[in-house]
């Protein structure tokens, strides 16, 4: 039997503003089809495992971070890549960063469509002269390759970091068109394990360009409000999930 969540779902009547996440976002773009599903119907996709050793790192970082934080200073990171910046100090970065686990972190409401558009950051940084604001993400990641943000599945990692920014104008900051991904790639070629990993960490820059935040708003928009189900995005595994268990059979 199709379990159909009945909270969090669009209605075109309501007067209250509709939460979509960044991830969200990125489903819609992925596949118009799932996101319909899950925003308006209440069948989201397939459930994926948590990804605990990625949260450890994350953790871990965000706390080497706010040593430094408290006291205004660089990171050796920083200075390495000569990036003349240091750990930004906001009443309200426990809230974007989603520290409480409340699942909503740094919202603005876009008022033509009612949405509250939201998104979880790892990280901000300030630029000590320009004081414009760096959006940070963290990744961890264990590969022999050279780190690059060129790889097909890294352009939602871009995706990410832009939407990002546009939430952060909105609220009305001065933010770089830069931004930064720090990688922790855990090393394989040790002789033994001994029971710790050891990472190498690396930043790489994103020179990243939102102008296609807003549009995409609308397309959303126009898509929830519609009362036919879009089309599938290419190669959707999740819509063959949807075929293989009738769920369309179920969504009446």
């Amino acid at each position: 039997m199709i379990q159909k969540r009945k909270s969090n779902l669009y209605n075109p009547e309501a007067s209250l503003p509709f939460n979509i996440s960044r991830s969200k976002i990125d489903m819609f773009l992925e596949c118009p089809k799932c996101f319909y599903i899950d925003r308006k119907l209440g069948i989201a996709r397939p459930g994926m495992p948590g990804w605990s050793l990625n949260s450890a790192v994350d953790q871990l970082l965000k706390n080497e971070f706010d040593l430094l934080r408290k006291n205004g200073e660089p990171h050796e990171l920083m200075k390495k890549y000569k990036i003349d910046a240091i750990p930004f100090a906001h009443t309200d970065l426990s809230t974007w960063r989603d520290d409480d686990y409340k699942r909503v972190g740094a919202c603005v409401l876009h008022k033509k469509t009612n949405f509250n558009i939201c998104g979880i950051v790892d990280d901000i940084w300030i630029d000590k002269k320009s004081k414009e604001l760096y959006i940070v993400d963290y990744k961890a990641t264990s590969t022999s390759k050279e780190i690059s943000l060129e790889d097909e599945y890294k352009q939602g990692y871009k995706r990410q970091m832009e939407i990002y920014q546009w939430i952060f104008r909105q609220m009305g900051f001065k933010v770089s068109k830069t931004g930064y991904f720090v990688f922790a790639n855990a090393g394989k070629n040790s002789p033994k394990f001994d029971g710790r990993l050891d990472f190498e960490v690396s930043i790489l820059k994103h020179e990243a360009d939102d102008s296609w935040v807003e549009s995409t708003i609308f397309d959303i928009k126009k898509c929830l409000d519609s009362d036919k189900i879009p089309l599938s995005g290419e190669n959707c595994e999740y819509c063959d999930f949807h075929r293989l268990t009738n769920v369309e059979e179920g969504i009446g």
